[in-house]
């Protein structure tokens, strides 16, 4: 069951209705309940791969609570750890690691059979074991108490809009909502079916029409020019934002019919003036995961920064001694993101990319705005913004030829035929669109963007004589394209697959 199919169109409104008819000490109940059958509807056998998850962080949380001795709760800790990232080693990379393996062991002539096991990907399996990961943490770090109602706690680990692809909820943020007792409010109903239908548009109208113009070009490289690989690059940047967006708007507004606020997951990310801002946009919750258990612990590790002082010293160059430890946990946290993603060597690059874009941007921010200076430039104006913006733009979606390659092969072909292929004639005819596909996209986008930005963001339009330009009329519209865009949904071949529930 995915958001954009006809079983969840039934199946939310009908917990939703249960949810405010039942008395609140029994609303826990109904909700763990469609979340098990949410997750289950995908595959039942996984349930329990969730269910040992859950179990494990829980006994582990509850049993530091009785630790008095630090090497206890570490030993608490340290299980909790290996058990949650065991299962998702084992599903998610075990087969990669086994071919990385293979292929070094036969690049020295080594003659070994492949080793590889016929494992499903689960679900959702990173979004959870990292929610679950971050109240141990946090437990252990003594930010929170354990949790000793286990219901409310499974609850947390599967609540159904934000499961299988986010955002990645804190305990701090989620089990309170959870435990409140909510009523029904018209704003926050009227608030979800803003941020719902705006979801529902950016998949099934922008991000599914955009898909067939981009796998026509990754799927065939080696036909593809330069020109068609930026069109299809410049697309799936937007194909994988109203993916991605258009998913976590959904998961918001149903949580927030019901009462929940969920953390905000991006936040106008091609309006970014750095790739540092960039990250503060995009993907917000799995940001602040990565900052606050990944780059912290690296950048204050005392060995690394002694380290960097002495090398410091000997060079000279005391500022090397303070860069070098930031810089290093930036390229590792961003390294980690990019296998966080995905079991293949393009999604490692991918990050590797991001990460050396933030650590040039930090390296060389005073030297920046010296030459801004030198050359009277206003920092302020929209003109420079603008140019900021299409830098980190274009700098963002060349990284997202690595993302999207299906292969390393693949994306050997791919920069090679970017930067040698350069024939303009039938790049149309390689995306698979002609001018009435270009207009309707264009048009599609535009729409995207108001949408976004009045209906999800609340950007104030205001009339010249004042009173709000959002009326009922535009509110009317959107449910119709919703509505049209549902029918094309029902009578084709079915509801497609968010991108990032493979992750």
């Amino acid at each position: 069951m995915t958001f954009n199919s006809i079983q969840f169109l039934i199946f939310f409104p009908v917990v939703s209705l249960l949810y405010f008819l039942l008395p609140h000490r029994f609303r826990w109940m109904l909700l763990l309940a469609a979340s098990y059958y949410f997750y289950m509807s995908w595959n039942p056998r996984l349930v329990f791969l969730i269910l040992f998850t859950t179990v494990v962080s829980y006994t582990a949380a509850r049993a530091m609570e009785h630790c008095e001795s630090k090497k206890k709760k570490k030993l608490c800790l340290a299980i909790a750890l290996c058990a949650c990232l065991g299962v998702l080693f084992f599903f998610k990379y075990f087969n990669f690691l086994s071919s990385t393996v293979t292929a070094i062991l036969r690049a020295v002539s080594l003659n070994v059979d492949d080793f590889l096991l016929d494992l499903i990907l689960p679900v959702g399996i990173s979004f959870y074991t990292f929610q679950t990961l971050s109240y141990v943490i946090d437990v252990y770090r003594g930010t929170i108490q354990a949790e000793h109602h286990f219901g409310y706690y499974a609850l947390f680990v599967s609540y159904f809009p934000q499961l299988v692809a986010g955002p990645i909820e804190r305990p701090q943020n989620l089990l309170p909502q959870l435990k409140a007792e909510h009523h029904f409010q018209k704003d926050n109903f009227h608030a979800g079916m803003k941020t719902l239908i705006a979801g529902f548009f950016k998949k099934v109208v922008v991000a599914d029409q955009l898909a067939t113009f981009v796998v026509a070009v990754y799927s065939d490289p080696s036909t593809a020019t330069a020109p068609a690989i930026i069109l299809a690059t410049v697309m799936f940047s937007f194909q994988v934002y109203c993916d991605f967006s258009g998913y976590t708007d959904i998961a918001v507004g149903c949580a927030r019919i019901m009462g929940v606020k969920l953390t905000q997951n991006f936040n106008l990310p091609y309006s970014s003036r750095s790739c540092h801002e960039f990250w503060e946009r995009w993907h917000i919750s799995l940001t602040s995961w990565f900052q606050d258990y990944v780059f912290y612990p690296l950048a204050m590790n005392k060995k690394l920064t002694r380290f960097a002082r002495k090398i410091g010293k000997k060079l000279k160059k005391p500022r090397f001694g303070s860069m070098f430890p930031p810089c290093v946990a930036l390229f590792i946290t961003f390294l980690l993101s990019g296998l966080w993603h995905g079991a293949a060597w393009t999604y490692v690059l991918w990050g590797a990319i991001h990460g050396l874009y933030q650590v040039i941007e930090r390296v060389t921010e005073r030297g920046r705005e010296r030459l801004q200076d030198k050359l009277h430039i206003n920092r302020e104006s929209r003109l420079f913004a603008f140019w900021q913006m299409a830098v980190v733009f274009v700098l963002c979606s060349f990284a997202l030829i690595f993302f999207r390659a299906n292969s390393v092969s693949d994306l050997g072909i791919l920069l090679k035929n970017l930067f040698t292929n350069w024939m303009f004639r039938g790049t149309f005819g390689l995306l698979g669109m002609d001018w009435v596909d270009a207009g309707i996209t264009i048009a599609s986008l535009v729409i995207m963007t108001l949408i976004d930005r009045i209906f999800v963001h609340d950007w104030p339009v205001r009339r010249p004589a004042g009173g709000s330009l959002v009326t009922a009329e535009v509110s009317a519209f959107l449910l119709l394209a919703v509505a049209a865009s549902w029918l094309l949904l029902l009578a084709g071949d079915g509801a497609s697959a968010f991108i990032y529930f493979q992750f």
